[in-house]
């Protein structure tokens, strides 16, 4: 079990101040990480990670910026490492999602989700690497299962493209970068209990995300802490390139 200990190890998550990357960012702390915490600066979320970070017994860094921003990563780095030490492990979950039909969706609702879901996640990726040149490292990327599937009835054409890039961005990366120590994977969450989907506006579409899973419900975002501690950890040394689907079936129908 040693192998997916992170004791020691200086990580940094995106996205964590809610949801999947709030609690991916505890549950690295749990394995033993020093965790940097980014999200944008009026998250409300990010203080409360930090504060179970260390009640873990383990330190936290808040940093605030904008994945789209690159300085915003880089000075995210670099009080990261005078903070905290070398960066180890990289989480990026930065993200958003809405719907519009594809006919008539306006340019900029399509960009902005192609600038926040893909070139930030490929900003932070390049921010990272160039931290843990030297040493090598973990990078993980929440992509989704809608970057390999179109869910029925959702109208998120620019939301599924822009998981299916970082699904193939993390295998260009994972390849360019093989021979520095840094390895780059993905996790393909199906549908997860975030609070975007306990939403009591949202609870029919539940049901029937539900029943459309094989395993007959969403996921916890607990069981998202497992598959990511697994690809951040020695216990995945030989896997780079990789999308590890974690969607209780869904894309087996």
């Amino acid at each position: 079990m040693e192998l997916f200990r992170l004791d020691n190890q200086v990580a940094f998550v995106t996205g964590a101040g809610s949801g999947i990357g709030q609690r991916l960012a505890i549950g690295l702390a749990e394995a033993g990480a020093d965790v940097a915490c980014f999200d944008l600066p009026a998250s409300r979320g990010l203080g409360q990670t930090a504060a179970q970070i260390e009640e873990l017994g383990r330190r936290a860094l808040i940093v605030t910026g904008d994945v789209r921003q690159k300085n915003d990563l880089r000075q995210a780095m670099g009080m990261l490492e005078s903070g905290l030490g070398p960066l180890r492990v990289a989480i990026n979950c930065a993200g958003i999602a809405n719907a519009h039909p594809a006919e008539d969706m306006p340019l900029d609702q399509w960009q902005t989700m192609l600038d926040i879901n893909l070139t930030g996640l490929f900003l932070s990726c390049q921010a990272e690497a160039r931290s843990m040149w030297a040493h090598g490292g973990s990078i993980v990327n929440i992509a989704s299962m809608s970057g390999s599937i179109v869910n029925r009835g959702l109208l998120q054409a620019h939301y599924n493209t822009s998981k299916a890039g970082v699904i193939h961005l993390t295998k260009s990366l994972a390849m360019e970068w093989c021979q520095t120590g840094i390895r780059v994977n993905a996790i393909s969450p199906g549908y997860t209990a975030t609070p975007m989907n306990l939403r009591s506006e949202v609870a029919e579409q539940v049901k029937q995300f539900e029943a459309d899973t094989p395993l007959g419900r969403m996921a916890t975002v607990d069981e998202l802490v497992g598959p990511a501690i697994f690809l951040a950890s020695q216990a995945s040394s030989f896997c780079t390139g990789i999308n590890l689907v974690v969607d209780g079936g869904f894309v087996c129908w």
